[in-house]
């Protein structure tokens, strides 16, 4: 069958071993579980109060730099990612927008997944709304999955949602993802 016809219980089932294995003590993700046990169809845009996206923590090989777009409806520097994608593992999903977003080559997920599709971090955030789509304010449930690529690699932005792709320190993760940021910190640097 494909992964749509599976979607709600395989999403249940990577929050649920988030929760057990990875969530810190305050990480509760009461909207997400309730949306979940409610049957809203999170993986399209249009579920309200909340829907899902992924996106995608690149760093380089020693862990010093992280790649970032310059978001053209946010106008900020961010991870890549967007709404989520059929896939059949929800990291293929924060792949495909890292790669359709800046060109990225020789992107690998990260060893500290251990081969699991367990997101690195589940943060449900507040987002405007576009009026354009007579969207309004939501939350994006944002699975994010660490990838390791070269950053020597030419990067390409994708014109109508990027403004610019470029490799960053490190460091500026912590005013854009703070919690991937704070859970850098408790992996190994050699374990990519």
């Amino acid at each position: 069958m494909p992964k749509e016809q599976h979607f709600p219980a395989d999403l249940a089932a990577v929050v649920q071993d988030y929760l057990q294995h990875t969530a810190g003590p305050r990480e509760m993700l009461s909207l997400l579980q309730w949306q979940i046990s409610e049957g809203h169809s999170l993986n399209l845009r249009t579920t309200m109060p909340g829907h899902l996206t992924t996106s995608a923590i690149v760093l380089s090989p020693d862990h010093a730099q992280v790649l970032l777009i310059d978001h053209v409806t946010i106008g900020r520097w961010l991870q890549p990612g967007g709404h989520y994608e059929l896939a059949e593992y929800f990291w293929q999903s924060a792949e495909r927008e890292a790669v359709e977003e800046t060109a990225v080559t020789g992107l690998t997920l990260h060893a500290w997944h251990d081969g699991k599709d367990r997101p690195f971090v589940i943060d449900s955030h507040d987002v405007p709304g576009k009026p354009s789509r007579n969207e309004v304010p939501h939350v994006h449930h944002d699975l994010q999955y660490l990838f390791v690529a070269d950053p020597a690699t030419p990067l390409l932005h994708q014109a109508e949602e990027v403004h610019a792709a470029k490799w960053a320190p490190v460091t500026e993760l912590a005013g854009i993802a703070p919690k991937a940021w704070a859970r850098l910190g408790t992996i190994d640097r050699d374990e990519n």
